[in-house]
């Protein structure tokens, strides 16, 4: 893993959280103004299937707005959480986007990307004839978001800074 010098610009990468999103179980999440990120994920948020989602490894999903747009450009009716994620973030790119990179987000938080995301049926709610559709153009270059542990909790808030700490090397 190696260190980012943020200070020469070397291999940065930032974003911004745009909105910050929980349930009690399910899609679709609905917006906050403020989250506390634990160990287990963002206070107040539940999985429908604790088997398949949530966990130390899976404690919170990232994904980017523009990846809703994306798909609202296609015609599909979607949302910031309408995908699941905890965070809708802007600004990353998630095709440089790899398990093990540590990402600072806000002034005190931490966490380290673990796994992409894989669409699963639960997005049958938005259309289930295009269901496989979806699926594809999701698991396309990183668009269906990464699952991230957490390394440092803390309080989280919209238009709170999301920088690239370690790169895997």
């Amino acid at each position: 893993m190696e260190a980012i010098d943020s200070d020469n610009g070397k291999n940065t990468m930032t974003g911004e959280i745009s909105q910050i999103n929980i349930s009690p179980g399910g899609i679709p999440k609905r917006a906050l103004l403020s989250g506390n990120l634990t160990p287990r994920g963002l206070d107040g948020d539940s999985w429908r299937n604790p088997k398949y989602h949530g966990g130390p490894k899976q404690a919170l999903l990232l994904i980017g707005q523009e990846v809703v747009d994306e798909l609202n450009a296609l015609g599909y009716r979607l949302f910031a959480g309408a995908l699941g994620e905890n965070l809708t973030t802007v600004g990353l790119d998630y095709r440089q986007m790899q398990a093990g990179q540590q990402y600072r987000l806000g002034s005190l938080c931490e966490i380290e990307l673990t796994k992409l995301r894989e669409p699963c049926r639960t997005l049958d709610i938005y259309n289930e004839e295009s269901l496989q559709k979806i699926q594809k153009l999701l698991k396309l270059e990183g668009r269906g978001g990464w699952y991230a542990r957490v390394l440092k909790a803390g309080p989280l808030f919209p238009g709170d800074k999301i920088t690239l700490l370690a790169q895997v090397v």
